[in-house]
């Protein structure tokens, strides 16, 4: 299975698109700020599952702020990062990790692509895709029960 991770477009649209041609991956997954940017993507590939949740810039009252995601049996949890202070350290989303069993902590927020693998987790980050000097994005693949993660600038 091949993942396209998003997060940060903050009404950058084309960026995206364009990662979708580059990527053409089987599930898209959007991690917040800008909720309506996963809206438009959806309707331009309605033939992509697109997964997303709210970043701190989105008014979504109703949303969760995180989802828990079982695909092809890794435990994969798609947040913005804000709630669990990302941009200060990753201790939190570390004990969460550990207290979940997750085997893929993916977060947005800081806008600084990272891939970083703690345990049995990897952490990833694919930064902004959208308004930023360097957008970037990340790809997960999951395959043979293995699952790997890597971020990319887009160009």
């Amino acid at each position: 299975m091949d993942i396209l991770v998003l997060s940060d477009s903050h009404g950058a649209v084309a960026p995206m698109v364009r990662a979708v041609e580059l990527t053409r991956p089987d599930l898209i997954l959007h991690l917040g700020d800008c909720w309506r940017d996963g809206e438009q993507l959806r309707a331009r590939f309605p033939d992509i599952p697109l997964e997303q949740v709210p970043g701190n810039c989105d008014l979504r009252p109703g949303e969760p702020a995180e989802r828990l995601l079982v695909l092809e049996g890794k435990r994969i949890l798609l947040c913005h990062g804000h709630t669990y202070g990302v941009k200060t350290s990753l201790l939190a989303a570390g004990f969460a990790a550990e207290e979940q069993q997750l085997d893929l902590f993916l977060f947005g927020h800081t806008h600084r692509p990272l891939v970083d693998r703690r345990g049995r987790t990897l952490f990833l980050n694919p930064g902004s895709i959208g308004r930023s000097p360097r957008p970037s994005y990340a790809t997960v693949t999951i395959r043979d029960g293995q699952l790997d993660g890597r971020t990319w600038w887009l160009t």
